[in-house]
């Protein structure tokens, strides 16, 4: 069989600070109602001061780590778990250098090739693809994908809507060399894009455009931004037209998915893709209503809950599909291996 792509570990962290809706709602013109009915969410989770994005990528990646060494079945004496570390995030924890040698160093795994990759909520997606044509190429033997981000750090404090949507989080797997046919290994991908709405999700400050034009940026444009109704379709659109065109790459019908694990956005989103593909409820993974929208994390965290909290088993056919900033989205599939992993978040 040909050199393939294995997902071997499977970890996620989250901060130990949790803002309730009822919280929100006692700083801003808000109700735990109108936030529910409008996101599916309850909870979500905040950084505390001080503590970053790299903070929750290791300890997100530690756990992984840990997963890939229960149930690895084919170590690499004399060198270390991984050669490869593939970050996802749109919070770094600075413009430059990237986030991702930061995380390598402080997991002790030495002087591997690292890097970040940035296209907001597809991000997982994206490096996920990565990180696997890496292996099968032959230029790495094990990888590290994390997605992971700090969105509470740049929104609006103000802002009733981005508040009550996003929360912190990170998580993250292992790959490994393998072969084709096994459990785990990843059947194809489905990767796109749209520049032309790059002004629908946005942060307009802080990089060069804005930089290279004299004088402060104005008031507001330091925070994250989203056109909410268009968002909303064309999220609808581009994850059901990907999940559709890699289900026809690998084979599969959408009955024959057991699990389709989106982008945790809404929960208006989720159902409305399910909707576009013919799936049934019990088909469709959701953790939102505990996490709300974690961006690069929201899948590699909905995975991990999900085989903690026996839902996602060892033999299911399982359907990846993201939406982001860009416009980006793309889709992965999988047949889930068996793996050790901890409790579900809650």
């Amino acid at each position: 069989m040909s050199r393939a792509a294995v997902l071997c570990g499977l970890g996620g962290a989250l901060p130990e600070r949790i803002v309730s809706n009822e919280e929100l709602a006692a700083q801003l013109d808000t109700s735990d109602r109108w936030i529910r009915t409008r996101t599916g969410i309850g909870q979500r989770h905040v950084v505390a001061p001080g503590q970053s994005t790299s903070d929750l990528a290791v300890q997100a990646g530690a756990q992984a780590l840990a997963s890939a060494r229960g149930t690895a079945d084919r170590p690499d004496p004399g060198v270390g778990p991984v050669d490869l570390v593939v970050l996802a995030t749109s919070t770094p924890d600075r413009p430059c250098p990237a986030t991702a040698p930061d995380v390598a160093h402080r997991l002790g795994l030495g002087n591997v090739a690292s890097f970040d990759v940035s296209a907001v909520c597809t991000g997982f997606v994206y490096a996920l693809a990565t990180a696997a044509s890496m292996i099968t190429a032959g230029v790495a033997g094990r990888a590290l994908v994390i997605g992971a981000d700090t969105f509470s750090t740049i929104l609006d404090p103000a802002d009733r809507t981005t508040r009550a949507i996003f929360g912190d989080g990170a998580g993250a797997v292992v790959l490994r060399a393998g072969e084709a046919g096994e459990p785990g290994a990843l059947l194809g991908f489905d990767l796109g894009s749209d520049g032309s709405g790059a002004d629908l999700i946005t942060v307009r400050a802080g990089g060069s455009r804005q930089r290279s034009v004299p004088g402060p940026a104005a008031a507001g444009e330091e925070f994250f931004t989203m056109d909410g109704r268009p968002v909303f379709t064309r999220a609808v659109l581009d994850m059901s037209r990907s999940s559709q065109s890699l289900l026809e790459r690998v084979g599969w019908s959408a009955a024959e998915v057991d699990k389709v694990v989106a982008h945790q956005a809404n929960i208006r989103i989720l159902n409305a893709v399910g909707e576009q593909l013919g799936l049934e409820e019990k088909q469709i993974v959701a953790n939102l209503d505990r996490v709300g929208n974690t961006v690069a994390a929201s899948i590699p965290l909905a995975l991990r809950d999900a085989v903690a909290g026996g839902e996602l088993q060892p033999g299911h056919r399982v359907l990846l599909t993201g939406f982001g900033g860009g416009l980006t989205w793309g889709s992965a599939a999988l047949v889930w291996p068996e793996l050790e992993t901890g409790r579900p978040h809650r």
